[in-house]
């Protein structure tokens, strides 16, 4: 039974994959728990994860979540009617020249949310400039309110040419059609140039509004419920209110918002759970003093890898489920490589491994349910994984049935390998797959992997780890405390954060703008104190104002933090990024954007577990042989719990702990730092 609680409790919750991690702050220290997914119901496993924590007088319940990102990949959407200027009704259907496979002939493009019968043209223009041009009639109001009525649309994308030079117009249609179904408006969620990015942005937002709005009113009316009756089923029902609970969701440009916000503008969250880990690598990492990192976190059916140059930066030119999405996220590549990734053979009997994954349900074959060979799997046949150390001992690992079933698998591929060579080649074929990724993300970029840290996490991150930093010659890595609930730590971490941003399009040569500039940021810092104020946050805002800069005439720009040196600046970073400068070519300040911040209670007041003054019992550790480089080796195992802090170790070596696994090979040297983190030297 749980424990009873009457303090306040600040909780944060990842969900998606095989497990929905926990991570919560009690008397100033971090704990975790980890439970099974629910993916038919994501809710359940959250109430389930708090009951087993226990119900507190108070809760402040912050989320990441995974519906936003599935309903796009599953093309689940809600039913979208997209309303645009007349003759662009086809934007997001032509999209760019650009070809994802420039040689595949028979490469089938991504089709848009919105089927053609759903989009609908509106006479009415404004130019670049905002000046209008042509007003929509009451008439043709009238008869567009009546088509898109006769559609039965669950949702309305409003997206007119120009509106983020004058809004006068979307501002005119949102009221004509605000009775037929939730609104996407473009100059709400995104005042931007470039028609299809924008148009695919809010299309996109609009197409996930009514899954993930259900999702989350269900998620608060359970967890009112849980807080204030236990979760017993009564005839009213309970809300927020009356059970002094608040919700908030992980957005995917590193910060939390309000649930209401989070409904209103979905399209914001679909990197929810990456990017708290990203935020959470970061946090841990800059603690043991590194600030230029790699984050590494492996996870169940997915690898999510990010760079950070001493700063976490939003990009806002991303593409999921191979749509554009203009809001801010972070930077992160994910390739289809997890832990419950399938591994089979191809019509030419090559090995492969995922994107396909066995998931949370029926999940590897160890768990008990699966009949497909994994890549946790490989791990357990391999020694990697011990059958008796999986989740603090609380599960353990079937290896008698994945020998079993992995032979016979082998047998009916027809295939001599034997278990440990089949589970080894599982294992060089996903650690290529995630070295690729790790490079994209790096070197493609213009960034040296060498002068980086790999921060390892997630629940098979430090299986896989110092094999993929000695190929790339990354010289050290880290596996930070909590491992396999990292992004839930970075989700509790979190900043609130909002962002802004407007289309302006000036000219500058050697002299910027200044007095125009300061005055649309301060128009822009307005328009975050009014939103922080009706939500209701308390605390300092602090603000990162930045530019998209590019020379003129170029397609594409680069952001740049706002100071008196921005032209100095962009010419560094373009000299960085590209290889050169025009020192004499004129510069054009495409987008204004500013990043509004009010810090995280948790900052700074917690205590993670492996810090100096934790309970330290001494090295007990077991042997077991483990196949490490094609060989079989005697391998210590180590329980990370038992590690001196400061004290040094030599691979090969087997640490384990209630959320991971880590690997070290041979002749490497590791040991758990000052701030906890287990630090393993690669060369």
């Amino acid at each position: 039974m749980p424990r009873q609680r009457t303090d306040q409790l600040r909780v944060a919750i990842d969900t998606g994959g095989t497990f929905t991690d926990c991570v919560w702050v009690e008397r100033g220290e971090i704990r975790m728990l980890k439970v099974f997914s629910t993916p038919a119901d994501p809710s359940q496993a959250i109430v389930e994860a708090l009951g087993r924590i226990g119900r507190p007088a108070s809760l402040t319940l912050l989320h990441g979540t995974t519906v936003g990102t599935n309903t796009l990949l599953q093309r689940k959407g809600a039913r979208v009617a997209l309303v645009t200027t007349a003759g662009f009704e086809d934007a997001i259907e032509i999209g760019r020249q650009a070809r994802p496979r420039l040689y595949d002939f028979f490469f089938d493009r991504v089709a848009p949310l919105v089927p053609a019968d759903l989009r609908f043209g509106v006479q009415e223009r404004v130019d670049s400039e905002g000046k209008v041009l042509e007003a929509p009639s009451p008439e043709e109001l009238r008869s567009l309110v009546e088509k898109v009525r006769s559609a039965r649309p669950e949702a309305i994308a409003i997206s007119l040419l120009f509106s983020f030079a004058n809004p006068e117009h979307e501002r005119t249609l949102a009221s004509a059609l605000g009775g037929l179904g939730p609104l996407s408006v473009s100059h709400q969620i995104l005042p931007e140039f470039r028609e299809y990015e924008r148009t695919s942005t809010v299309v996109m937002n609009a197409y996930l509004q009514p899954i993930v709005q259900r999702y989350l009113e269900n998620l608060e009316r359970r967890t009112a419920e849980w807080l204030t009756r236990g979760g017993k089923e009564t005839q009213q029902a309970a809300s927020l209110q009356d059970s002094q609970a608040r919700i908030f969701v992980m957005q995917s440009s590193g910060g939390i918002t309000a649930l209401r916000s989070a409904a209103r503008e979905p399209v914001r969250t679909v990197l929810s759970g990456p990017a708290g880990g990203v935020v959470g690598a970061a946090a841990m990492a800059r603690v043991s003093g590194f600030e230029r990192i790699i984050s590494f976190d492996m996870g169940g059916t997915s690898t999510d890898v990010a760079l950070i140059d001493r700063d976490i930066r939003a990009g806002s030119q991303a593409e999921i489920a191979g749509l554009p999405v203009g809001v801010p996220m972070l930077d992160i590549h994910t390739v289809g490589a997890g832990g419950g990734s399938i591994a089979r053979f191809d019509a030419a009997g090559a090995l492969r491994v995922g994107p396909e994954s066995a998931a949370a349900d029926p999940g590897p074959i160890c768990y008990g349910r699966g009949v497909q060979p994994t890549v946790t799997d490989a791990n357990l046949l391999l020694g990697r994984l011990q059958p008796h150390h999986f989740l603090g001992g609380e599960f353990t690992l079937d290896l008698e049935r994945t020998r079993r079933l992995v032979g016979q698998w082998l047998r009916q591929q027809r295939s001599a390998l034997t278990l440990e060579k089949f589970a080894a080649g599982v294992i060089r074929v996903v650690n290529a797959t995630m070295e690729k990724a790790i490079r994209v993300v790096s070197i493609e970029r213009g960034y040296d992997a060498r002068e980086f840290v790999l921060v390892a996490f997630g629940g098979a991150g430090g299986l896989h780890a110092c094999e993929l930093a000695e190929g790339l010659g990354i010289p050290r890595v880290i596996v930070p405390a909590l491992p396999g609930a990292l992004s839930a730590f970075g989700i509790l971490v979190s900043d609130v954060v909002k962002d802004y941003s407007r289309t302006v399009l000036w000219r500058a040569l050697d002299k910027l703008p200044t007095q125009q500039l300061e005055r649309e940021f301060a128009e822009l810092r307005r328009s975050a104190e009014k939103d922080f104020r009706v939500e209701d946050w308390q605390g300092v805002i602090h603000y990162q104002p930045g530019v998209d800069v590019r020379y003129r005439g170029q397609g594409y720009e680069l952001n740049i933090p706002y100071t008196r040196r921005l032209i100095d600046d962009f010419r560094r970073e373009h000299q960085r990024r590209y290889g050169y400068v025009y020192p004499d070519r004129e510069l054009e300040l495409v987008t204004l954007r500013l990043r509004a911040m009010i810090q995280s209670p948790t900052h700074g007041r917690t205590r993670l577990p492996g810090r100096p003054g934790r309970d330290q019992r001494g090295s007990l550790a077991e042997h077991a042989t483990v196949f490490l480089g094609g060989k079989k080796l005697r391998t210590t195992i180590y329980a990370r719990d038992h590690l001196p802090i400061g004290k040094e170790y030599s691979g090969p070596a087997v640490v384990t702990e209630y959320s991971a696994t880590t690997i070290v090979p041979p002749g490497r040297r590791f040991g758990l730092d000052r701030a906890g983190n287990l630090v393993i030297e690669t060369r």
